[in-house]
């Protein structure tokens, strides 16, 4: 199986030199003084990223035509509702942690930027294996699948990342201290180099990543195998994640049926990888159908926490009128 590509080297090379000139904008200039990230701040850079992806499909439709322009939007996305759930496990790891809000950035900003390499890897990797060995492609598709079933299963359970075996055997490997040193990953103490809390943080978010990235980038190959679409699609997505995650952060608990409809997006996108040489998907209706199933999860989400704040409501208000005391007798 031939990939074709709309990537020319010059496409390659300016998209490449848009994210370093972010990169360092964001280290160099926003964010050079460690400081707590806000609402405000987080929605608009928010805002800034989706506008910006946006704005870079607008351009592939301008030059390239719409079937390029909807595969592009669809891979975001997915790869946008993917890292939804990547925000519940940071908020665990920095929980478990202890890890202050003050941090919590840095921390975000080195494991993603790690991120957007090992990403390009998979990339080309997965690519070149599904030109050689076009039967993968429908273990990727079974393994979507599977993987969609296992997230609808479990999507109560809690997660402990902080007691797992990558983190015991990275505490085993690097010696560490429960102290923090300012946003410093490594710290001094008796003479000894150790590792703070926010360098342990970051090898949990490092190995997040890595398993999201099992199923986000197969799920992108069902969508499209072009590889500029599938690195374009993926790097926009986890350029906004830092202020997604302080967008969400607090207010996660409230998308209870999110894990539904990203497990439906997973079976729905894996089936139509296996079935790739049987049934033919229009990307227009790919994009529909999830549009659909996301929008539809978050929707019903917000409806449930909004019903769940009048019920806490209106019972706080029974409580508060039994225990107003009896006017007294004339």
């Amino acid at each position: 199986m031939e990939t074709q590509s709309i990537g020319s080297p010059l496409l390659w090379g300016g998209f490449i030199a848009f994210v370093l000139l972010m990169l360092a904008l964001d280290l160099g200039v926003f964010h050079r003084k460690t400081h707590e990230v806000k609402f405000k701040e987080a929605l608009t850079w928010s805002g800034v990223w989706i506008s910006l992806a946006l704005v870079f499909n607008l351009g592939i439709w301008w030059k390239f035509g719409a079937t390029p322009a909807v595969q592009f939007l669809t891979g975001y996305l997915i790869e946008k509702s993917l890292s939804i759930d990547n925000i519940f496990v940071f908020v665990v790891i920095f929980s478990a942690l202890r890890i202050p809000s003050l941090y919590q950035h840095r921390v975000l900003f080195w494991g993603i930027l790690s991120a957007l390499v090992l990403r390009a890897a998979m990339i080309f990797a997965g690519v070149a294996m599904l030109e050689r060995f076009h039967w993968l492609i429908y273990v990727f598709g079974a393994f979507l699948i599977l993987t969609g079933v296992k997230l609808f299963l479990q999507r109560n359970k809690e997660e402990h990342p902080e007691d797992g075996f990558v983190m015991k055997a990275a505490r085993r490997i690097i010696p560490s201290t429960n102290r923090f040193d300012g946003d410093r990953f490594f710290t001094l103490e008796n003479g000894r180099k150790l590792a703070t809390p926010l360098l342990m943080s970051l090898v949990l978010v490092e190995l997040t990543d890595v398993l999201f990235a099992l199923d986000s980038i197969p799920a992108i190959f069902a969508v499209t195998t072009d590889p500029f679409l599938v690195f374009t699609s993926n790097i926009f997505a986890i350029l906004g994640l830092r202020s997604l995650f302080f967008v969400l952060a607090g207010a996660v608990e409230k998308f209870s049926y999110l894990k539904v409809g990203l497990s439906a997006v997973l079976v729905f996108v894996g089936a139509k990888m296996a079935l790739v040489d049987v049934v033919k998907v229009p990307p227009a209706l790919s994009l529909g159908v999830i549009t659909l199933l996301l929008g539809g999860s978050i929707v019903a989400s917000l409806m449930k926490a909004r019903a769940q704040e009048r019920l806490q409501a209106a019972s706080g208000k029974a409580v508060s009128s039994r225990s107003e005391p009896a006017p007294a007798a004339e």
